[in-house]
């Protein structure tokens, strides 16, 4: 059962300072672990353009799944899936999980932040202030939530509980989105070949350029604070120093310039996790010997990971949207 309460609260002021823990900014702090390469997958439920997933407090996997206007849920210790419905219209894209359990996520297609209890399996919409197209969603240390609207050209805040929502203009088609250590807000402008970085406590936004068609797709923050981000029109993985601003150097990944680097995300032990969507494989970048250190291929053909995570055991969650397949590394 849902209901839907819509709530549109614009700010100009900018709030106090934030602190920030770094990792990929998805609720839950990444583990670190000896990588065996097992890989798992499982369908599932509902494998209409499922996509994004997130890990909740209790150790559960979220995704949304766009097409069929469901959030769905995996528990790993018994293997079974869970689904909810949302309002009409949402196409859910992004989420994460809050501290509360309550899963928040970006509705694509009506312009609203959506927020669903899973015990309740009640929902409430807040309009972003811009309407169009949200997008990537992460939480900073005050459990607010951050989001880009792709289309309008926006970052977006979320307050919680009050549903008050500021929003940033920032153009390019701003995509992923992660937080530095001194609580920057930054996204990369796919469509400008920049990154930009929102400061929350004054509002200012400044640009980063990564190249003439890079297409910077998501990003990533590391324990050590450098940024790391997925050159998707490049083929290559960039690392960024926020406090410098300025990129540090490129590296070149096995699929080439062709192989779609899409989801990054980094471990605790600082590795990081980059995909190429176009070779159906899964990058181990180790910085310090600044390599790729393992490739591992994916069990099945035309994957499409857009998305994936870091669980607090170090396990490597992906979710296939083009499969419909559920999968991990571990």
């Amino acid at each position: 059962m849902t209901f839907r309460g819509r709530a549109l609260f614009v700010a100009l002021a900018v709030p106090a300072a934030m602190a920030q823990a770094g990792g990929s900014n998805y609720g839950v702090p990444a583990g670190q672990r000896e990588v065996a390469g097992r890989i798992s997958e499982w369908p599932v439920p509902t494998p209409k353009f499922a996509r994004d997933p997130a890990v909740g407090p209790d150790g559960n996997i979220y995704v949304t799944v766009m097409f069929g206007n469901r959030i769905a849920r995996f528990d790993p210790r018994t293997k079974v899936f869970r689904e909810w419905d949302l309002p009409d219209g949402a196409r859910p894209h992004g989420l994460v999980v809050a501290r509360d359990g309550h899963v928040l996520y970006t509705g694509n297609g009506n312009g609203t932040i959506g927020e669903l209890d899973p015990a309740s399996g009640k929902v409430v919409e807040h309009r972003a202030p811009s309407g169009g197209d949200p997008h990537t969603i992460v939480l900073d240390e005050s459990g607010n939530a951050w989001f880009t609207v792709q289309g309008a050209g926006r970052i977006g805040k979320l307050e919680r509980p009050s549903g008050r929502i500021t929003e940033y203009r920032v153009p390019g088609g701003p995509y992923g989105l992660s937080i530095d250590k001194q609580g920057n807000v930054w996204a990369c402008r796919m469509g400008a070949n920049m990154l930009g970085k929102l400061d929350p406590r004054t509002g200012k936004v400044e640009e980063l350029s990564t190249g003439p068609g890079s297409r910077p797709r998501r990003i990533a923050t590391a324990p050590d604070g450098m940024l790391w981000v997925a050159l998707y029109g490049s083929g290559e993985l960039a690392k960024v120093d926020p406090a410098a601003m300025r990129v540090v150097k490129k590296y070149a990944l096995p699929g080439g310039s062709r192989g779609g680097p899409y989801a990054v995300t980094v471990d605790a032990a600082g590795r990081v996790w980059v995909n190429e969507i176009d070779t159906d494989t899964v990058a181990l970048f180790d910085p310090r010997a600044e390599k790729v250190s393992r490739v591992f291929e994916l069990p099945t053909k035309g994957a499409g990971i857009r998305k994936a995570v870091i669980d607090a055991e170090g396990r490597y969650w992906y979710m296939g949207s083009h499969n419909g397949r559920l999968g991990v590394i571990e």
